[in-house]
Order: structure tokens, then C-alpha cells, then sequence
């Protein structure tokens, strides 16, 4: 059987996933964050690594980063509740196979296990649009990169949910943090972006497909 590590910061979650997958793979361990995985990712070397893109410790592109794959081994799946172009690019271009969202069906994620682990490319609908039109050059990738890499990991997340719409108040419930903290998020993000507004945040976002 394919040997799976699943890593995702909610515990309950990968309870979840590893009891869909029980009957098909052998879920061999579990992680909750990027010091974690690393270590149990050297320790099993896996044929498959489930790999959630927003993790503590630096994100799952920091996971493939410092576990790379060797001999093709683990094969890196990125399963995600972000559908945001920057992170399906983002975590392909450091290394992943695939890249499925969380709303997958238990027997399509044993089957995109499956693919990837035969080498296949596997992603979502919708997702395989942003990887098209990056490598067709339609989504500034360069520029994306540098604005995005001055943003810290919880400025990213602040940002992509006040562009789409969220209230200071709802992004604090989302994140669990004060609104007073999301409201020294956006400052810190609109001056790093050199932009005034959360329309104009919210513009931008679009134009680059952050979301």
C-alpha cells in the first residue's frame, strides 16, 4: 500500500482524513506543524506527503523546502482550504505535485493519492487554470513574489479576507485574534502594498488572482 504522511495543523481534521483513507493507503503519521513534519517525514520517508499550505513554523512550501523529495520520494499533495492563486502557484512552483482543496470526497482523494504516486499531475478544476495561466505568463508571477514576500504569513491571510469582503470583526473570529491585531494587520499591509484603501487592496487582490 501507498505509505501517506498527513500534515495539518488541525488535529481533528487529520483525524478525519486518515479514517477515509484507512481502507486504501497507510496513513504512517501525522504532523501539525512545519518542525514536526519535517522530522517525521525524514524519519518514514513516505510515498505520499498530504500537505496543508498555511501551517506554523513557515507554511507548507518551508515543509517541501526542508524535507525535498529524493528519487522522486515523498511525492508532495497539497490539500488546502485555499483556492487563492497564490498559494496553488506558490506551493507548486516549491515543489508539490498536486493541489486539491478540502471540499475533495474521500474517494477522489484516494485517487488523486494514487495519481500522484504514479507520477501523474493532479489538481482540481478550477485550480488547473491558475497553473496554466502562470506558466502562459498571464499572471505575473515575478511581480506577485515580491510584493507578496514582504507581507508575513498572517499579513497574507489578513489581507486575502479583507479583499474578499470580510469585516475587521469577521477576519478576527476567522483567525482567532483581536480586532484591534487585524486592524494593525491591514496598516502594515496597505503600507508595504503602497495602498491607501481596502478597495484598493481589495482591486489589487483581484488583479493578481489572489483570490
Amino acid at each position: 500500500m501507498t505509505t501517506v504522511v498527513i500534515v495539518d495543523d488541525h488535529a481533528m481534521f487529520r483525524r478525519g482524513v486518515r479514517a477515509e483513507l484507512a481502507e486504501h493507503v497507510d496513513v504512517v503519521a501525522e504532523a501539525g506543524d512545519v518542525a514536526e513534519a519535517v522530522a517525521v517525514i525524514r524519519a518514514e520517508q513516505p510515498d505520499v506527503v498530504l500537505l496543508d499550505v498555511h501551517l506554523p513554523g513557515g507554511g507548507g512550501v518551508e515543509v517541501i523546502r526542508q524535507a525535498p523529495s529524493t528519487d522522486g520520494r515523498p511525492v508532495y499533495l497539497a490539500l488546502s482550504v485555499s483556492d487563492a492563486a497564490e498559494d496553488v502557484i506558490g506551493v507548486i512552483r516549491g515543489g508539490a505535485r498536486g493541489y486539491v482543496t478540502k471540499t475533495i470526497t474521500g474517494p477522489e482523494l484516494v485517487d488523486a493519492i494514487r495519481r500522484v504516486d504514479a507520477g501523474d499531475a493532479v489538481f482540481s478544476p478550477r485550480l488547473a487554470g491558475f497553473v496554466l495561466d502562470a506558466f502562459a505568463g498571464a499572471i505575473p508571477l515575478a511581480a506577485v513574489d515580491e510584493d507578496l514576500d514582504s507581507l508575513t504569513e498572517r499579513e497574507r491571510e489578513v489581507m486575502r479576507l479583507i479583499a474578499r469582503g470580510y469585516a475587521y470583526k469577521e477576519v478576527a473570529g476567522e483567525l482567532f485574534i483581536s480586532i484591534k491585531t487585524v486592524e494593525t494587520h491591514m496598516s502594515s499591509v496597505l503600507r508595504k502594498l503602497q495602498l491607501t484603501s481596502r478597495h484598493e487592496l481589495a482591486r489589487w487582490a483581484a488583479d493578481r488572482r489572489l483570490f
